[in-house]
């Protein structure tokens, strides 16, 4: 099953990956650099913000525990649903109203002309928003039941409606195809919705969720448990901003360096993320419905049991990923960035910026799967405290750092914040338990095959340098 459900999310998130690639390169082609392809992406940026705090791994982490130990679940799932939806209405109404003074903020260099373009352009892709929590709401229903697939693979739509916009789009006029590709977010929402309402119905769900009919009569027998997932939740929000903010603190620190090194970080991360979701976010979104269900059951030793066999398959993973990136970096970097205004020495810059943000791959993929235990456990608020301890050590870090090796420094300061998050988390997990886990016969095969693998990429470098 923990395979099943890891290959589905897996090759799911690969998917998405490959049309988001495709997407790139298209809106590089037919908007080019320049004030309209800034102000989409400020516009975009707007939903997409608040959709990483607030709706993926917020809502999920504090509400699946929650409604597994509800006695009433299709009233506890309704109330959450109509709560979250009126709030989301009432935001989306506000950006809308003042969506030009919200685009001044996001935006505070632009122009009062490019404003008042981008600003319509904020309005319309903010409704992504209430799309996407509707998609999440059902996707943690859908992983209640097991199922995965569809919400791996769908969100591939969003980059095929707006690939798709780009096409119908006339480059010759920029202008227009900024309000297409605003308009191809709304639709790629809406196709999501409307797979995830099916699967909802395929696996049975209608019943669950609106056969509530007793909902205005007995909701108050549930208001300890929705207190209790309201306040998860505002936990896993803060958790979860600490990422967004760490971005952003070495964003404003990668400003005062030289010209590019922005660029550096942004590149470097976007080739990182790939095996930390590819493998620990599809893996954890696989196995956390389970070890919620057995939590519940006061299985501690069968949950304690599947984060093991889930700790070696990504400790496997990301080792082999971490090493393998690290020593062809520059290969990497070279084959998929070096052309046109990006140099070779852009290449041997951004390359190094890689290597030290794979670093720290194994620690921030490894502390996603422990948490785990923390959300299933409704725990929320240590995690968050956890995460915010853990950004103030990358904060230090990135200050010591910055300056010495510049925007180099700043990556490995975010490595070294990994560790400090992974030795945090297993500290709450239990070093006692973590240590039970690693004692294993698994432990020399890893070292040998690392081994192995760095004697043949050694070997396969030498090679590929020849050919570049």
């Amino acid at each position: 099953m923990i395979i099943k459900s890891f290959f589905t999310n897996s090759f799911g998130i690969l998917v998405s990956r490959i049309f988001g690639f495709i997407r790139d390169l298209l809106t590089a082609s037919v908007l080019g650099a320049n004030i309209y392809s800034d102000m989409f992406f400020v516009a975009f940026k707007l939903p997409n913000l608040f959709r990483r705090i607030f709706a993926e791994g917020a809502f999920t982490q504090a509400f699946l525990p929650a409604f597994t130990k509800s006695r009433t679940k299709g009233i506890f799932a309704l109330h959450v649903f109509v709560r979250f939806a009126v709030f989301i209405a009432f935001l989306t109404t506000l950006v809308v109203i003042f969506s030009p003074f919200i685009t001044k903020i996001f935006a505070y260099g632009f122009s009062p002309e490019q404003i008042s373009q981008t600003a319509p352009l904020v309005s319309i892709n903010f409704f992504y928003l209430a799309l996407i929590y509707i998609v999440t709401f059902i996707a943690s229903l859908l992983q209640y039941r097991s199922h995965f697939a569809t919400t791996a693979f769908s969100t591939a739509l969003l980059n095929v409606s707006m690939i798709a916009s780009l096409l119908l789009s006339d480059p010759q006029t920029p202008q227009n195809t900024v309000y297409y590709l605003s308009f191809g977010v709304v639709v790629g929402g809406i196709l999501q919705v409307l797979v995830h309402i099916y699967a909802m119905k395929a696996v049975g769900l209608f019943p669950l969720v609106f056969g509530a009919v007793k909902y205005r009569k007995t909701h108050k027998q549930n208001d300890l448990e929705r207190k209790t997932f309201y306040k998860n939740f505002f936990h896993s929000v803060l958790g979860g901003s600490t990422v967004q903010l760490s971005a952003f603190i070495d964003t404003w620190l990668a400003s005062f360096l030289a010209a590019g090194s922005i660029s550096y970080l942004y590149y470097a991360n976007r080739i990182f993320q790939l095996p930390l979701a590819l493998f620990a976010i599809a893996l954890s979104i696989g196995i956390f419905p389970r070890i919620t269900k057995l939590i519940k059951k006061n299985d501690e030793n069968e949950a304690v049991n599947l984060l093991s066999k889930g700790f070696w398959m990504l400790t496997f993973l990301l080792s082999a990923s971490a090493l393998g990136g690290i020593l062809l970096s520059t290969p990497i970097t070279k084959i998929l960035f070096e052309r046109g205004s990006f140099t070779s020495q852009d290449t041997i810059i951004c390359a190094k910026v890689l290597a030290m943000y794979l670093i720290g791959l194994i620690p921030f993929g490894l502390s996603r799967i422990f948490s785990l235990w923390l959300f299933a456990q409704q725990r929320q608020k240590e995690a968050a405290m956890i995460s915010a301890v853990a950004l103030g050590g990358g904060v230090v870090f990135s200050f010591i750092l910055v300056y010495p090796l510049g925007v180099i420094g700043l990556a490995l300061a975010s490595s070294l914040s990994g560790f400090f998050l992974f030795i945090l988390t297993i500290r709450a997990f239990g070093f006692r338990r973590f240590f039970s886990i690693i004692y294993s016969k698994k432990l020399p095969l890893l070292i040998l095959l690392l081994v192995v693998e760095t004697f043949v990429l050694l070997i396969f470098k030498d090679i590929l340098q020849k050919f570049l």
